[in-house]
């Protein structure tokens, strides 16, 4: 299928990356959110990537501009009428996923096929909310997404092969790398990643050593570019919480139960980064 018109639902960290990408790669996008103020954060965050890329001689001017006007927002979801891909990067909770896909089953053309951004939710229960399960695939892209090449491609239970090449062609043609993966909680990536972050979580709880060891071990003896306790800072704890408790759910083993001192600083509000304080402080 012939892609040209994406819209992304959801114009905040991921959402906005995910836009910035598809404009700088010749789609016409449609940004979608619930408020004017959440897109107008989104698209100042593009404005400035696109600007720094100018000012680096990574792009130009003309590419700059370019990309900026293919952009246009939107705070109606009757906008999926006229796309051929919709993109959904909201919040990772599956009733407001499944919520918005029976939106755009019902507004997106026949023929669109409705991705999901989600990094741990089963695909195939996203694609029950439709009437369209066949077209309906998981794109999990990596934050930060214009640096980061991989996406991974979760096929649900009806996801037809039509559907999987069109995604993984269109994945290509945005300069990254599509990583096909079948529908389990957390995919490849969170399932590997998030139980080494919840140990290393385990570690610091359990007093085996600082926080500052436990990251420079993993640092300067796994050659990892940050450590597991700043990443998860920079994923969010509550995000990180959210995806272990898919994980425990959804495989009913205990080697996935979040650590009681992820849960105490998510009830805190220490939630990393984006709050000022999570194993670390950020000013």
């Amino acid at each position: 299928m012939d892609i040209k018109t994406v819209m992304v639902v959801g114009a905040g960290q991921m959402g906005s990356g995910i836009a910035q990408v598809c404009a700088q790669s010749g789609y016409q996008v449609i940004v979608n959110d619930i408020k004017e103020g959440f897109l107008d954060k989104g698209f100042a965050v593009i404005a400035r990537n696109l600007a720094r890329q100018a000012e680096k001689g990574k792009i130009t001017n003309e590419k700059r501009d370019q990309t900026l006007s293919r952009l246009r927002k939107s705070i109606d979801i009757r906008d999926a009428g006229d796309v051929d891909l919709v993109i959904e990067a909201a919040v990772e909770n599956m009733e407001v996923k499944k919520s918005i896909f029976a939106e755009l089953d019902k507004y997106a053309p026949e023929h669109a096929i409705l991705a999901s951004n989600t990094s741990s939710l089963p695909i195939t229960e996203i694609a029950a909310a439709t009437n369209r399960p066949e077209k309906v695939i998981g794109m999990h892209f990596m934050n930060p997404v214009p640096v980061m090449r991989l996406v991974e491609i979760i096929r649900g239970l009806q996801t037809s092969e039509e559907v999987y090449q069109s995604i993984e062609s269109m994945t290509k043609s945005l300069q990254k790398v599509p990583i096909e993966v079948n529908d389990f909680p957390g995919f490849i990536s969170n399932r590997v990643l998030m139980p080494m972050i919840n140990e290393a979580i385990y570690a610091l709880y359990e007093g085996v050593a600082t926080k500052e060891a436990i990251d420079e071990v993993m640092k300067l003896g796994m050659n990892h570019p940050m450590g597991p306790l700043t990443l998860a800072d920079f994923i969010g704890l509550d995000t990180c919480l959210y995806i272990m408790e898919t994980l425990h759910e959804g495989f009913g083993d205990d080697k996935y139960r979040p650590c009681p001192l992820l849960r105490k600083y998510v009830k805190a509000g220490w939630l990393g980064k984006k709050t000022g304080k999570g194993f670390y402080e950020y000013s």
